[in-house]
């Protein structure tokens, strides 16, 4: 940890700098706050699931860090807003947001039910809506901050039976372009980061064999992402220090999923 902390703190600049993980009980949100943990940030845990919340934090004080938490339902903005002044009471600023809360569901499209479409809908679009602007305002207000949404490979490629989820991750990348415009002159930068497959908890129940066969064939390194490899890019498009120049870009981490596709 020592190591990699120090490495990491010299080369992103998060030491001091408060970090809001919404969905960091997850597998890939978690993965990126320990990053943040590592590279110096106190970070708040967000998420909708209070054991995961304390065992995520249990884990990232472990390494050393620090680390909070607050419950948060990213589809009320009394909610959000509670999450913010969880994490404002920190130090009274929020460097650094990143929204990675996301649902998932399968099936043929004239079987799509309606209620999943505005579940999903709900959570991965509208939810970082309403991250974006209730902690947008206060970074705006505090003269600069920086937002990481996630999209997906699903936002630039159609895949079948993942209709709802396909569209709000097309929908995330197109409000980060656009919430990227709008605040630029406030100091807010919004970037978007779009992981391929990886082992996440939303994706394992639509990953039959087929599936299987049909994504390693449409990925060049033949492998899933394991969590530990969005750490680079996303501390990269969070930090100041290393990023400060970079805003409304979209980047994919996906074993070069979306390169081979055609």
């Amino acid at each position: 940890m020592a190591g990699t902390a120090e490495y990491l703190q010299d080369l992103f600049g998060f030491d001091g700098k408060v970090a809001v993980v919404i969905g960091g009980a997850g597998e890939l949100g978690g993965g990126i706050a320990r990053g943040l943990v590592q590279a110096g940030a106190h970070v708040v845990i967000a998420d909708v699931m209070e054991e995961g919340c304390r065992k995520r934090c249990e884990q990232l004080e472990s390494l050393g860090g620090k680390c909070s938490w607050t419950l948060i339902d990213v589809t009320r903005r009394e909610s959000v807003e509670k999450a913010l002044e969880a994490a404002m009471a920190v130090t009274g600023r929020v460097d650094a947001l990143v929204n990675a809360a996301g649902v998932n569901f399968g099936a043929s499209f004239l079987d799509y039910p309606e209620e999943k479409w505005d579940f999903i809908m709900n959570v991965n679009l509208k939810g970082i809506f309403l991250a974006c602007q209730v902690f947008g305002k206060q970074m705006a207000q505090q003269g600069g901050g920086a937002i990481l949404n996630f999209g997906s490979v699903t936002s630039l490629l159609p895949l079948s039976r993942v209709f709802g989820y396909a569209a709000s991750k097309a929908g995330v990348l197109n409000l980060s372009r656009n919430i990227a415009q709008d605040l630029a002159l406030q100091g807010v930068r919004v970037n978007t980061i779009c992981p391929g497959f990886f082992p996440a908890e939303q994706n394992r129940k639509l990953l039959d064999e087929a599936r299987v066969e049909s994504i390693m064939r449409h990925t060049p390194m033949k492998r899933y992402g394991e969590p530990d490899e969005l750490i680079g890019t996303a501390l990269l498009l969070l930090s100041e220090k290393a990023g400060r120049f970079v805003t409304g870009a979209v980047v994919s981490v996906d074993g070069g999923f979306t390169a081979s596709w055609f």
